[in-house]
């Protein structure tokens, strides 16, 4: 199975490992704040602050997590075909990147932002993943 699945486990591990730096991109982020106490970020803090941008993307990350490993292992133990289960995780993991890039740089709390296209087109390859999952377990 890990042979098989190896182009999906490795996009797995990079969601994964963008987490991870988101995470330490926000602590580092949060530690900078002049009234700094530890899991707190100052709730004045709005789109212009860096601290608040790097929390927001790593919480969101954080919140989206699930649902992209979720169906992502079941496919792996169900059998799901190896090049398109792997094709749409790499497709959100860079979708992933990219959203996090821009809500790095971008100081607006309009919508849609340019991050906002790619947060669709992360949840657009889970909606994918979801519907082959689905009609892979019912065939």
């Amino acid at each position: 199975m890990l042979a098989t699945y190896s182009f999906t486990i490795w996009g797995l591990w990079l969601i994964s490992m963008t987490v991870f730096i988101q995470y330490n991109v926000a602590a580092i982020a949060h530690r900078t704040q002049r009234h700094y106490v530890p899991g707190i970020v100052d709730d004045k803090l709005s789109h212009e602050s860096f601290v608040f941008r790097s929390h927001r993307t790593f919480l969101n990350s954080h919140e989206n997590l699930l649902m992209i490993f979720g169906p992502a292992l079941l496919g792996m133990l169900v059998g799901m075909d190896a090049y398109w289960l792997g094709m749409l995780v790499w497709v959100y993991a860079i979708a992933r990147i990219l959203h996090m890039a821009l809500y790095y740089v971008t100081k607006t709390a309009n919508n849609p932002s340019p991050r906002s296209y790619f947060y669709m087109v992360g949840s657009m390859a889970n909606l994918v993943l979801f519907v082959m999952l689905g009609l892979h377990l019912t065939a």
